[in-house]
C-alpha cells in the first residue's frame, strides 16, 4: 500500500513527433490557454513564418498558416485566433475564415491572455485592459500597473469567475534570485495591493454551512528565507468566514534556485496544483492547506500550463516539447491519504465531497460510534456524507426505526430523514420509508413539496403508496419511475387521453388500446374519439388500433357524428387502401345527414371510394350536382344534365370541361338547336372557357353553322387577346365588320399581331368600309404602302394619302413619293406633298427614292429649306454635295468648308468624277484606307507621303510599309525626298522613324538617319536619333558601330553598351564604358564577356578603385583563385562576399589566408558568422592560444556551433576549450569521452544533467568496461521511462546482464523510481534470474507495467508468474485460461475460484466446469456453487449431461432448483429415478412444475417400483390426463387414488367409467364410494340403471335418498319464488334483507331491486290430457336479462314440470327436473 500514487501522470503528446522544431518550443513562441489548443509560432529555414495550431483532441491534423506575427494565442474553446504584430492586434475566426476585430494600441502589449471565451486581457507597460471579441468596441482599461511591477517580466494574469478580482503576476532578478510580484486588484473597490509572490489563482469555495461560495485567493511565494502557500478569502459568501491558511512549500537542497511558476485549482476536488521551474509538482488541499503529494514530473522547465477540465487536473508543456498531464487518481488518493499521510480527517472529507472510494470503513466505524453514543444527528450526518451512499441502506433505516425515542425529543428516524433532506435527495428505499408514515398522517402536501424540490427518488412502490391519496401526484411518480402500465392507467382515470399515446411511444410499451378505448367511450365519447385519433395517427410503426374495429365500436352505439369526426381525421391522407372506409363514411352520412355528406364531397378530400354507389345515393338524396360529379356513363350524365334549370350555371360551366370535346360540342349544338336565344349566353361562356379543348376552329364553325355573328363576335372578343391563331383574329375582324363594330376593326388592325395581313388587306379592300383607316393601318404595319398608295390614288382617295404622310406615318413618305412618281403623278403634287411633310420625312430614303428615279433635283428646294432651318444631318449635306458636284457649283469650296457631310460617302461619289475632289473629301474625313487606295490607283504618292507624315498613325504606316504593298518603294522615295525634308516638326520625324523601325527597314532607316543626324541636319544633336542610329547599326550593320560610337557624343552610354553586349559587341561595349568613365562596368565586360583576367588585373591596377578590385576579387574567387581573390578583397577593403570566401578557403584548406581575410572583415562587420569562422580557422591551424585569447575576449561568435564542428572534425582539444567556455557540459563530456578522460566526463555530465549526455557517457563507459562510472550514469537515465529500453539494449547486446540487473536493482531505491524500472527488472528476472521473478512481482506488482511482463512470461513459459500478472492486471479471463491449460504449474483451487467468478467471458465458466470434471471432479460442486450467480443453469446441465457426469453435480442441481428451470428439474428428477429416491422425486414434482411431465410419467408408468408408478399417475393427474391417471391407478389397485382423480377431474365420463369398472369387477364398496365422492358428476339414470341391473340397489340407495332430497329442496325454492304478492316492494325488501351477505341486487327499472329468485329462470307447467282430452295449461315468469344478473350468477336453464296421462282414468306423474345457476 505504501507504493500507491495519488496522481495520474502521463505524456499526452510529444511536439517533436509532429514536426515542431525545438527552437519553436518556448515561452515566447508557444502558448496554451486551455487543454484544447496549443499555438506555436515557428520560423522555417527559408525564413518563412508560420503559426501552427494543434488541436489536442486530434493532434495529427495540424493547422499551419503562413502568418507573420509577434505573438499568437488561441481561444480556450473556439477556433478563434488572436494575433499581435508590433502594436496591431487582430482577432480571426478560423472556422468562418474571417476577421472579427482589430485594434492598434498606443503602447506595446508586453503580455496578453484569454481570461474567458469572450475576453482578452492586454497588459502594457503601464495599464491592464480587457478586450471583448464580441461587438465592435475597443479595449477597456481596467486598472493601472503598480509601480512594484514596473521592472518585472509579466508571466501570468488571473481573474476570478466573475472578473471582479484580478491579479497580475511578474518576476524579476534581484540579489541573485528570482523575485515574484503580484498586483491584486478589486474591481468593485477600484483598489490595488502589491504582494510578493510567484504564482497565484482564484477559486470558488463553499464554506461548510453556506449556500453561496466565497472567492478564495491562493498565492505561492518563495522568499530569500522561506517558501509558503497562502490561502485567503477575498470575497465572503453567506456562511462563516474562511480561515486563512499558510503552508510551507518544500524545495529539496539540489533545487536551491527553484521557485513556483504556475498554479491551477480544481474546484471539484478542492486541490491546488503548484508547478515549479525545476519540474516539481505540489498538491495541496484547498480547505486546509495540507500537502497531499510532491514529486518531480519533468527534468525540464514546464514553461506554460493550463487547467485540464476533463480530468480536473493540470496540463503543461516543457522545453523538450513534452505535453504532460497530471490529475488525481480517484481510486488511490483516499487510500494514499489514509495510509501514507495518516490523515483520516482529510480522507473522510475528500471522500465525502467527491464520493471517492477507500474510506468506507472509516465512515462505518464513525457511524457506529456516534449511534451507540445516542448522537443520532451526528450518525445521520455521517451516513449522509458516506461515499457512494454506502451507509444509506434499509439496514440503516431499520436501525434508526429500532432506536429508542427520547422523551421530548425528535424521533431518531425523523432526525435521520431531516439530515438527509437538508443535504440532498433521498434514494428509493429512503423515499418509500419516509412517505409511508407521512401519508398515513394525511400530510400529502409534504410529499408534493419534496417532489417539487426533487428530494425523493420515485419508484413504482412509492406511487402505489401515494395513489389512494392523490392520483395526480401518483401519476407523476409513476412517470419518473418509468412504471408504464400504471402511468397509462392513471392517464385514463384522469381523462388525460392525449398523453397516453405520447407516453406509450416514449416508453416503448404496447397496452391494449381497444380495451382502453371501450372503457373511455363509456365515460367520455368525445374524449374517446380524440383518443382514437391519436391511436390512428401514430406515425411510427402504423396505427395502434384497427380503424374498422373502432368504427364498428362507434357504430354499435349509433354515434354518427363521432364516426364522421374520426373518419374525416383518419382518412385525410386519401390513400387507395382507404377506399372502403371512405365509401362507408359517405354511405352513413348520405342516409343520415345528407347535408354533411354534401359538405364532405364538396371538400374533395376523398378520391378512392365507390363513386357509382355514392352517385346513386346522391341522386336519391336530391344532390343532383354531386350525382353528376360522380356518374361516368354518358346516359346517366345526359339524364341529369337535362335539368339545367336545377343546376348551378357555374357548376355546369366547370363540369362541361370534364367531358370529351366531341361530347361537349354535341351538347352545345343541342342547346343552340333547342333554344338559341335562351342558351346562347351559356354556350358562349362554355365556348370561351374551353376553347383550348374544343378548338377555336370547331367553335367558330359551330357559330357560323347557326349564323349567329353576334355569338361569334362575343366569343372571339374573349379569346382574341390570348389566342395567337390567325384564323381567330381574322374571324373576329370579319364578325366585327359584319355587325358594324368598326372601332373594333380598327383596333384589331392596329393592335393584333396574329391575323393574316394579306387576307385582311384583301377583305378590307373588298368590303370598302366607310372609313379607309383600317386598311391604311394594315398596309402601314405590314409594308403594303406602295400597294395602299396605288389603291388610294386609283380610287381618288387622295385625302387619305395626304393624311397618311402628314399625320399617320411621315417616315414612309419616300415610299409614297416613289409610288406616285411610278404612277406618273404630276410633279407639282409630289413637290407640294414633300414640302408639306417638311422635316418629318427622313432624308436618306427620300434622296434614295429620287436618285433611283433620276429626279434628285426635284428635292433641291426641300433640301435647301432643311439646311436653312439648321439641319446638320449628314444625309442632307451629302445630297446637296452630290447636286453641287453634278452641277459643278463650287464643289471644292463646299467640300473644304462644309463640316457636316459624310466624307466617305461623298468621296466615293467623287472617285470616278474627280479623284482630287475625292482626295479632299477623304483627307477631310481622315478616311485613311480609302485615301491610300485612291492615291495608289491614281499615282498620287506625293499627296500620300505628306498625308502619312502629317497623320503620324503607326498602324497606317504599317499598312503602307508592308511588303505586300506594290507601291511601297514609290512611297518611301516621296517620304525621303519630299515629305520629311519639308517638315519642321520633330514629332513627325520621330513618328516616321518609328514607323520605319517597326516595318524593319534598317537600311532605309540608316540612310535616313545619317542624312538627318550626321549630314548637319537641324536634328543632328538629338540624343534619341543618335541612340537610334547606333541601335539600328547594331541590329543591321555591326561594322558601322565602332565608328558611330567614336564619332557621336550625345547618346545613352550605359544602355547602348549593354545592348552592344547583348549583340556580342564586347569591345565596343568596353570602349563605351571606358569613354564615359564607367570603370566598374568596363572591368565587368573584361571579366564576364571578354574573359581576360589578366587584362582585368591590369585595368584594376591602372584605375585603382575599390569597386574595380571588388569585382576582380569576385571573378578570381569564381575561378578558384583563392589567394588572389583574398588579396583583391583586402585591397578593396570589401567583406561583402565573406561567406563565399570562407567556403572557397575551406574547400582549398587555405585557412592561413582565411585568417587574414576574416580579421579584415571583423573590423568592418560584427557578424557572428565571421567571428565563428575565425575561431574555426584558428582551430584548423592549431592556433589554440589565439583561439583561447579570442573566445575570452568579447565576441559574438556562435561558439556552440563551432564547437560542434570541431568535435565532428575530431578537433577535440579545441572543442573542449569552446564547450568549457560556454559551460556546455554535455558536449564537454562528449569531448572528454573522446579523449578517454572518463572520470572527468562523468563530472561534466553531472553539471550538464542531461539525459542525452548521461546516455552517451554511460555507453562509452560500458564499452570501456568502466561499470562503476557506467552505473553512476545509468542511475540518471533509468528514471526516464522512454530512455530505459535503449539502455537495457546496450547492456544486453554486450552481454553485461549481471551489471544491468545490479543497476536497475540499485535504481529501485531512488525517489524518482518509475514503473518502467520495475517492469524492465521483472523482464530481466524472467530472462536471466527466473527464481527471483515471483518475489519481485509480489513485492512491486502495483508499480509494474504488467502487459510487458505478461509477454515476457509467455515467451519464457513461466505459467505461475503469468497467472499472477493476469490476476493483478484484471485479465481474469486469461488468468483462468492459463491455469486450466497449465494446471500442473499454475492451478490452485481457492485462487481459481476467486479468478473465475471475475471472468467476463461466459464460455470460460463452462470450460472451467469441464476442466474440473476432468481433473478435479470432487471439487466441481464447490466451483459451481461459486458460479451460480453467473452461469446459465440450463446450458450447464446440457454441457454436463453431454459429458455424462450429471451425478457429480447433484449438489449443485439441488442448490439451483429453486429457480424452477426445466433442464435442472429434468436432470434432478432423472437422478432421483436412477437412485430410487421416490420421496425426493415426489417433493420435486410438487415444488417445481417446469419439467417434461408427460415424458416423466410415461417413463415411470412402467417402473418396477409401485411408488414410482403411483407418481406417474399423480403426474398424469396434474397434467389433466385424468383417464390415463385413473387407468394407471386401477391397474395398481390404488382405488383411493383413482377416486380422488375422478373427483378432481370434474369429468362425467371419467367418473361414470370408474363406476362401471367397480360394477364390472364386483367391487360394490368401490361402487358406493364412487357414488359418494362423485355425487355431482354421475347422472342419476346411469347410477340407478347400473344398480338395478346388477342388483346392488342397496349400495346405491344412499345416493338416491340424497338426490331426492336435493330435488325436493329445489322445487320448494321454486314454488316459493313464484308466489309474488301484490305489495311487491315489501316482499322485495324482505328478499333483499334475506340476501346473502355482500350480495348486491341489481336495480329494477321500475324502482327497487330485482328478486334474486326470479333471475335467470322461467317455469312452465302443462297438462297433456285428462280422460282423452287434453288442455294445455301454462304459467311462466320471464327471466331477467343476463345483463341484470349479479356478478357470478348466470342462468343455465329453467325449471319445467309437466304432468300428463295416456289414459282417461288415472294420472301418470313423470316429473323432470332441471334447474341451476352457474
Amino acid at each position: 500500500m505504501a507504493n500507491i500514487l495519488p496522481i495520474r501522470f502521463q505524456e499526452v503528446l510529444q511536439l517533436s513527433n509532429l514536426g515542431i522544431n525545438q527552437t519553436s518550443i518556448g515561452f515566447a513562441t508557444l502558448t496554451m490557454e486551455s487543454e484544447k489548443y496549443i499555438c506555436i509560432r515557428e520560423t522555417l529555414q527559408d525564413g518563412t513564418n508560420n503559426v501552427v495550431i494543434i488541436d489536442l483532441d486530434n493532434p495529427q491534423q495540424l493547422i499551419r498558416r503562413p502568418i507573420s506575427a509577434d505573438a499568437a494565442i488561441m481561444n480556450p474553446k473556439e477556433q478563434v485566433l488572436a494575433l499581435k504584430a508590433a502594436q496591431n492586434l487582430q482577432i480571426f475566426s478560423i472556422e468562418h475564415k474571417k476577421k472579427l476585430k482589430g485594434y492598434t494600441t498606443n503602447d506595446q502589449v508586453v503580455f496578453w491572455k484569454w481570461i474567458s471565451n469572450n475576453s482578452l486581457a492586454l497588459v502594457t507597460p503601464t495599464t491592464v485592459m480587457h478586450w471583448s471579441k464580441e461587438g465592435g468596441g475597443d479595449p477597456v482599461k481596467v486598472f493601472d500597473r503598480h509601480p512594484d511591477l514596473a521592472p518585472t517580466q509579466i508571466i501570468n494574469y488571473r481573474t476570478d469567475s466573475t472578473q471582479q478580482w484580478l491579479c497580475l503576476i511578474g518576476i524579476s532578478q534581484k540579489e541573485g534570485r528570482v523575485v515574484g510580484n503580484i498586483q491584486l486588484f478589486s474591481v468593485e473597490k477600484n483598489v490595488s495591493q502589491s504582494i510578493e509572490g510567484h504564482a497565484a489563482a482564484f477559486a470558488n469555495y463553499t464554506v461548510p454551512g453556506a449556500s453561496r461560495p466565497s472567492v478564495i485567493f491562493a498565492i505561492a511565494v518563495r522568499t530569500a528565507v522561506t517558501a509558503k502557500l497562502l490561502i485567503l478569502e477575498v470575497s465572503k459568501g453567506d456562511g462563516q468566514p474562511f480561515t486563512k491558511k499558510a503552508t510551507d512549500i518544500f524545495f529539496p537542497p539540489e533545487a536551491a534556485a527553484d521557485f513556483p511558476v504556475s498554479m491551477q485549482i480544481s474546484e471539484k476536488y478542492e486541490i491546488i496544483y503548484v508547478i515549479t521551474k525545476f519540474g516539481y509538482i505540489h498538491l495541496f488541499d484547498l480547505s486546509t492547506g495540507t500537502l497531499i503529494y510532491r514529486n518531480r514530473i519533468s527534468s525540464e522547465t514546464i514553461f506554460v500550463s493550463a487547467f485540464q477540465e476533463s480530468t480536473e487536473g493540470v496540463i503543461g508543456v516543457n522545453r523538450k516539447g513534452q505535453v504532460l498531464s497530471v490529475s488525481i487518481d480517484e481510486s488511490t488518493i483516499i487510500p494514499y491519504i489514509m495510509n501514507t499521510l495518516n490523515n483520516y480527517e482529510l480522507a473522510m472529507s475528500m471522500s465525502s465531497k467527491n464520493s471517492l472510494p477507500g474510506a468506507e470503513q472509516l465512515f462505518q466505524m464513525q457511524f457506529d460510534r456516534l449511534f451507540s453514543m445516542g448522537d443520532y444527528k451526528g450518525a445521520a450526518t455521517v451516513a449522509a456524507q458516506s461515499p457512494g451512499n454506502t451507509l444509506r441502506s434499509i439496514a440503516t433505516i431499520q436501525k434508526f426505526q429500532a432506536a429508542p425515542a427520547i422523551p421530548n425529543q425528535t424521533p431518531p428516524l425523523l432526525v435521520y430523514f431531516t439530515v438527509l433532506l437538508e443535504r440532498g435527495k433521498l434514494n428509493k428505499i429512503e423515499s418509500l420509508e419516509l412517505c409511508r408514515p407521512v401519508l398515513q398522517q394525511g400530510r400529502k402536501q409534504l410529499v408534493e413539496k419534496w417532489l417539487q424540490e426533487d428530494k425523493l427518488e420515485c419508484s413504482e412502490q412509492l406511487g402505489d403508496e401515494v395513489r389512494p391519496h392523490d392520483l395526480t401526484v401518483a401519476c407523476s411518480i409513476y412517470l419518473r419511475a418509468n412504471s408504464s402500465d400504471k402511468v397509462i392507467a392513471c392517464f385514463a382515470e384522469l381523462g388525460q387521453y392525449d398523453k397516453i399515446v405520447a407516453y406509450a411511444k416514449k416508453s416503448g410499451v404496447s397496452p391494449d388500446f381497444m380495451f382502453l378505448l371501450g372503457r373511455i367511450l363509456n365515460v367520455n365519447p368525445a374524449g374517446a374519439v380524440q383518443f382514437a385519433k391519436q391511436l390512428l395517427e401514430n406515425t411510427e410503426g402504423g396505427p395502434l388500433v384497427d380503424i374498422g374495429s373502432v368504427v364498428d365500436l362507434l357504430a354499435s352505439r349509433n354515434l354518427v357524428p363521432q364516426i364522421t369526426e374520426l373518419l374525416l381525421d383518419v382518412l385525410k391522407a386519401d390513400k387507395p387502401e382507404q377506399g372502403a372506409l371512405q365509401t362507408r363514411l359517405l354511405e352513413i352520412n348520405l342516409v343520415k345527414t345528407p347535408q354533411v355528406a354534401d359538405a364532405i364531397l364538396g371538400s374533395s378530400m376523398f378520391t378512392h371510394y365507390n363513386r357509382q354507389r355514392v352517385a346513386q345515393l346522391c341522386e336519391k338524396a336530391g344532390l343532383f350536382q354531386r350525382a353528376l360529379e360522380h356518374y361516368s356513363d354518358m346516359p346517366d350524365i345526359k339524364r341529369v344534365i337535362m335539368n339545367t334549370h336545377s343546376l348551378n350555371p357555374e357548376f355546369l360551366l366547370n363540369y362541361m370541361g370534364q367531358l370529351s370535346a366531341e361530347d361537349c360540342l354535341g351538347i352545345l349544338k343541342d342547346m343552340l338547336r333547342t333554344n338559341i336565344r335562351a342558351n346562347l349566353q351559356l354556350v358562349v361562356s362554355i365556348a370561351i372557357k374551353y376553347t383550348a379543348q374544343l378548338t377555336a376552329e370547331s367553335l367558330i364553325a359551330l357559330f357560323e353553322e347557326f349564323k349567329t355573328f353576334d355569338g361569334l363576335f362575343y366569343f372571339l372578343s374573349q379569346i382574341e387577346k390570348t389566342s395567337q391563331s390567325p384564323e381567330v383574329h381574322f374571324k373576329y375582324i370579319e364578325a366585327a365588320a359584319k355587325i358594324g363594330q368598326y372601332k373594333e376593326v380598327e383596333r384589331m388592325c392596329r393592335d393584333s399581331e396574329h391575323y393574316d395581313p394579306v387576307r385582311t388587306r384583301d377583305f378590307l379592300k373588298e368590303t370598302r368600309l366607310p372609313d379607309q383607316l383600317p386598311l391604311i393601318i394594315v398596309c402601314d404595319r405590314f409594308d403594303f404602302v406602295a400597294d395602299m398608295t396605288t389603291y388610294l390614288y386609283k380610287n381618288n382617295y387622295s385625302k387619305y394619302i395626304e393624311a397618311y404622310v402628314q399625320k399617320i406615318n411621315p417616315v414612309n413618305t419616300p415610299t409614297v413619293v416613289g409610288s406616285l412618281l411610278d404612277l406618273d403623278c404630276p410633279t407639282d403634287y409630289v413637290t407640294n406633298l414633300v414640302m408639306s411633310v417638311r422635316s418629318l420625312c427622313p432624308i436618306e430614303p427620300m434622296v434614295e427614292a429620287a436618285e433611283k428615279r433620276n429626279r434628285l433635283k426635284l428635292l433641291l428646294p426641300w433640301l435647301e429649306s432643311r439646311i436653312s432651318e439648321g439641319n446638320i444631318e449628314p444625309a442632307t449635306h451629302n445630297a446637296l454635295a452630290k447636286i453641287y458636284i453634278d452641277s459643278n457649283k463650287s464643289p471644292e469650296q463646299f467640300l473644304t468648308s462644309n463640316q457636316f457631310y459624310d466624307s466617305k460617302a461623298v468621296g466615293k461619289y467623287c472617285e470616278k468624277r474627280d479623284p482630287y475632289l475625292a482626295f479632299v473629301a477623304y483627307k477631310r474625313g481622315l478616311c485613311d484606307f480609302e485615301l491610300i487606295d485612291l492615291t495608289n490607283k491614281n499615282q498620287l504618292f506625293k499627296h500620300q507621303a505628306r498625308y502619312l507624315v502629317e497623320r503620324q498613325d503607326q498602324d497606317l504606316w504599317a499598312h503602307v510599309l508592308n511588303d505586300s504593298n506594290e507601291f511601297k518603294r514609290s512611297l518611301i522615295d516621296q517620304v525621303v525626298q519630299t515629305a520629311l525634308p519639308e517638315t519642321k516638326n520633330p514629332v513627325e520625324v520621330q513618328s516616321t522613324v518609328k514607323a520605319f523601325m517597326t516595318a524593319d527597314l534598317p537600311n532605309e532607316l540608316i540612310e535616313l538617319l545619317e542624312k538627318i543626324v550626321i549630314e548637319g541636319h537641324e536634328f543632328s544633336g538629338n540624343k534619341t536619333l543618335q541612340n537610334l542610329l547606333i541601335l539600328t547599326a547594331i541590329k543591321s550593320d555591326k561594322t558601322r558601330v565602332m565608328d558611330y560610337v567614336n564619332r557621336l557624343d550625345n547618346y545613352d552610354a550605359p544602355d547602348i553598351a549593354n545592348i552592344a553586349i547583348g549583340a556580342d559587341l564586347f569591345e565596343e561595349a568596353f570602349v563605351i564604358f571606358r569613354k564615359f568613365k564607367h570603370n566598374g562596368q568596363a572591368i565587368q565586360v573584361l571579366i564576364s564577356h571578354i574573359g581576360s583576367i589578366d587584362r582585368a588585373t591590369e585595368y584594376a591596377d591602372r584605375v585603382n578603385e575599390p569597386e574595380v578590385y571588388s569585382k576582380l576579387g569576385r571573378a578570381q574567387l569564381d575561378r578558384n583563385l583563392v589567394p588572389e581573390s583574398i588579396g583583391s578583397f583586402i585591397k578593396a577593403n570589401d567583406p561583402e562576399h565573406y561567406a563565399d570566401v570562407v567556403s572557397a578557403a575551406k574547400r582549398g584548406e587555405r585557412y592561413d589566408d582565411l585568417v587574414k581575410y576574416l580579421q579584415m572583415c571583423r573590423k568592418k562587420l560584427k557578424e557572428s558568422f565571421i567571428e565563428s569562422e575565425l575561431i574555426y580557422a584558428f582551430a584548423m591551424t592549431d592556433r589554440l592560444a589565439d583561439l583561447e585569447e579570442f573566445i575570452t575576449s568579447p565576441n559574438c561568435a556562435d561558439i556552440q556551433a563551432i564547437g560542434d564542428r570541431c568535435f565532428d572534425q575530431g578537433l577535440y582539444e579545441a572543442a573542449k576549450l569552446l564547450f568549457n567556455n560556454i559551460s556546455n557540459f554535455g558536449r564537454l563530456a562528449s569531448c572528454l569521452v573522446k579523449l578517454k578522460q572518463y572520470t572527468a566526463a562523468v563530472d561534466a555530465a553531472k553539471k550538464a544533467n542531461s539525459t542525452k549526455t548521461w546516455k552517451e557517457i554511460n555507453l562509452a563507459c560500458v564499452e570501456a568496461k568502466e561499470f562503476r562510472l557506467a552505473q553512476i550514469c545509468g542511475l540518471h537515465i533509468i528514471i526516464y521511462g522512454d530512455e530505459l529500453e535503449e539502455l537495457i539494449r546496450n547492456y544486453e547486446i554486450r552481454g553485461h546482464f549481471e551489471e544491468l540487473i545490479a543497476l536497475l536493482d540499485t535504481g529501485l531505491d531512488q525517489e524518482r523510481a518509475n514503473s518502467g524500472m520495475f517492469t524492465e527488472l521483472a523482464i530481466l528476472y524472467s530472462k536471466y534470474k527466473e527464481e527471483k521473478l515471483m518475489e519481485h512481482l509480489k513485492k512491486y506488482s502495483q508499480k509494474i507495467l504488467l502487459p510487458k511482463v505478461i509477454r515476457a512470461c509467455q515467451a519464457n513459459q513461466q505459467w505461475a508468474e503469468l497467472t499472477f500478472c493476469y490476476i493483478h492486471y484484471d485479465e481474469h479471463d486469461n488468468a483462468a485460461l492459463t491455469m486450466m491449460k497449465h494446471s500442473e504449474d499454475a492451478w490452485e483451487h481457492s485462487l481459481f475460484k476467486e479468478v473465475i467468478v471475475k471472468a467476463s467471458n461466459i464460455d470460460y465458466y463452462y470450460k472451467a466446469v469441464l476442466f474440473y470434471l476432468e481433473e478435479q471432479p470432487l471439487m466441481v460442486n464447490d466451483l459451481l456453487s461459486a458460479l451460480i450467480p453467473r452461469i446459465d443453469h440450463t446450458y450447464t446441465v446440457q454441457h454436463v449431461r453431454k459429458a455424462g457426469h450429471l451425478p457429480l453435480i447433484k449438489t449443485y442441481l439441488v442448490a439451483v432448483q429453486h429457480n424452477n428451470l426445466t433442464a435442472v428439474n429434468d436432470a434432478l428428477n432423472e437422478l432421483y429415478v436412477e437412485e430410487g429416491d421416490f420421496e425426493n422425486l415426489r417433493t420435486s414434482i410438487d415444488s417445481f412444475n417446469n419439467f417434461d411431465a408427460i415424458a416423466l410419467a410415461q417413463k415411470l408408468e412402467k417402473h418396477e417400483i409401485l411408488e414410482f408408478r403411483r407418481i406417474a399417475a399423480y403426474v398424469f393427474k396434474k397434467n389433466n390426463r385424468w383417464a390415463q391417471s385413473v387407468e394407471l391407478s386401477k391397474k395398481d389397485k390404488l382405488y383411493k387414488d383413482a377416486l380422488q382423480t375422478a373427483t378432481e377431474s370434474r369429468d362425467q365420463s371419467v367418473a361414470e367409467d370408474l363406476l362401471r369398472f367397480f360394477v364390472e369387477n364386483g367391487n360394490h364398496s368401490g361402487f358406493a364410494a364412487t357414488l359418494y365422492t362423485c355425487y355431482d358428476l354421475i347422472r342419476p339414470d346411469v347410477a340407478i340403471e347400473l344398480a338395478w341391473k346388477n342388483k346392488i340397489v342397496d349400495f346405491a340407495f344412499p345416493y338416491i335418498i340424497q338426490y331426492v332430497r336435493d330435488v325436493d329442496s329445489r322445487i320448494a325454492t321454486l314454488e316459493k319464488g313464484l308466489k309474488i304478492p301484490k305489495e311487491g316492494d315489501e316482499i322485495l325488501d324482505k328478499k333483499k334483507a334475506a340476501a346473502p351477505e355482500g350480495f348486491q341486487q341489481p336495480p329494477n327499472p321500475d324502482g327497487g331491486f330485482m328478486d334474486p329468485n326470479m333471475m335467470g329462470g322461467g317455469m312452465g307447467m302443462g297438462m297433456g290430457g285428462f280422460g282423452g282430452y287434453g288442455a294445455p295449461i301454462g304459467m311462466g315468469v320471464p327471466a331477467v336479462p343476463q345483463l341484470m344478473a349479479p356478478p357470478g350468477w348466470q342462468p343455465a336453464m329453467g325449471y319445467n314440470a309437466g304432468m300428463g296421462s295416456s289414459s282417461g282414468n288415472a294420472f301418470n306423474n313423470s316429473p323432470n327436473f332441471g334447474f341451476g345457476f352457474q
